[in-house]
């Protein structure tokens, strides 16, 4: 492999003002005072540690998510970013992505956290009706999400996403399309729009609300999909959508087998090394531990990415996009010859599940509605 692909950093701040029921992430409600100084130390020991592994390579992209990264005092976010720059060759340009909920954030600190460097701010709105919020365990209200989306545009921070979930409890099509052109009417940069799942180990998943079943789902999705076209979207991921030019570059290099790298309790990241080898690894989960534990000590774990499973993990991502991707990225980006996805192309070409796009793997609409079926198909060569 003579290139390596892009680099990003992924940063975890753990901590909610309270779990969703929904939630599966790793982020604990805060019981007592937000341990900042702490944990934002953790953080930059982890960020020396990952210098180190990075070997000089720019990063092009960070993303602080969560738990709730709003909770964090715009001072901290500028330390912590500081401290970053000290630490990694950060591309001027890099796009930095911090998660916000409305409920959160001072509307003043948008302003702040721009001055701190971040750029790009997804919101995470989810519905902007009262009752569905109550549901979901949001500590905002739909006037706290349309105040908060006007004022990152008051604050200079037009790069931003806003997070619209749909098929929730009892709702009916009319009631999400309602959900759709309020949200569609903040008119945001970049939407998330993504069905609510009943995760395991959630308290949804416990006590399940009732939901649309498939077919009405489906019909809920086919329909907000529709509005969101006629609103100037453009999907360009299975659950992203964009005005032209507001792609998210971070996800984009998640969904195309970059590398990143990954700092904070429970972060995951992906690193190409220099001989080629791909590796994954996580870090501890429990911000306690986390934050009491030195440098390297904080990876829990860490796999080596065979062959076969650079194939299947690369079409994994790669296939959430509706223009797909060039045969010399897969290529670059797996350091497998693209004759390894042939066998495999043939199959998903048989059942229509693949476009017959020359130079490109590229899904058929069928392919993305069937993503696991497309999967199936490069599964017995990734054996």
């Amino acid at each position: 492999m003579s290139a390596r692909p892009p680099l990003g950093l992924y940063v975890h701040l753990p901590w909610c003002v309270r779990k969703c029921p929904y939630c599966d992430f790793n982020s604990h409600a805060l019981r007592g005072e937000l341990p900042v100084d702490a944990y934002i130390q953790a953080l930059l020991r982890d960020a020396t540690a990952e210098a180190r592994a990075a070997s000089g390579r720019r990063v092009e992209t960070i993303f602080i998510g969560g738990g709730t990264p709003s909770l964090f005092p715009p001072e901290a976010i500028a330390r912590l970013l500081a401290g970053l720059r000290e630490r990694l060759n950060l591309n001027e340009d890099a796009e930095i992505t911090l998660e916000a909920n409305p409920g959160t954030t001072e509307h003043s600190g948008f302003a702040a956290l721009r001055q701190a460097g971040i750029n790009r701010i997804s919101l995470g709105v989810q519905s902007l009706n009262e009752h569905q919020l109550r549901r979901l365990g949001r500590i905002h209200g739909p006037d706290e999400a349309r105040t908060a989306a006007s004022a990152l545009n008051d604050a200079g921070l037009s790069s931003h996403n806003l997070d619209l979930m749909y098929a929730l409890p009892e709702q009916s099509t009319v009631e999400a399309l309602a959900d759709a052109d309020a949200l569609i009417a903040l008119d945001a940069p970049h939407l998330s729009c993504y069905q609510l799942t009943l995760e395991p180990g959630t308290a949804f998943a416990e006590k399940p609300p009732v939901i649309p079943d498939d077919d009405a789902a489906f019909a809920i999705q086919e329909a907000v999909h529709a509005r969101l076209r006629a609103g100037g979207y453009r999907r360009y991921e299975i659950s992203a959508w964009s005005r032209p030019g507001h792609e998210c570059r971070h996800n984009l290099n998640y969904w195309t087998f970059g590398d990143y790298l990954a700092i904070g309790a429970g972060a995951h990241g992906k690193l190409t090394r220099t001989d080629g080898e791909i590796v994954r690894y996580s870090r501890m989960r429990h911000p306690r531990r986390y934050m009491a534990t030195h440098n390297e000590g904080t990876v829990a774990e860490t796999r080596l990415v065979t062959p076969g499973d650079r194939m299947l993990e690369f079409m994994m991502n790669a296939m959430r996009l509706p223009a797909g991707v060039d045969e010399t990225l897969a290529e670059a980006h797996t350091g497998l010859p693209i004759s390894d996805f042939d066998a495999g192309r043939q199959r998903a070409l048989a059942t229509g599940l693949l476009a017959d796009t020359p130079g490109r793997l590229q899904p058929t609409e069928r392919g993305q509605l069937f993503l696991n079926d497309l999967l199936a198909c490069f599964l017995e060569d990734a054996a």
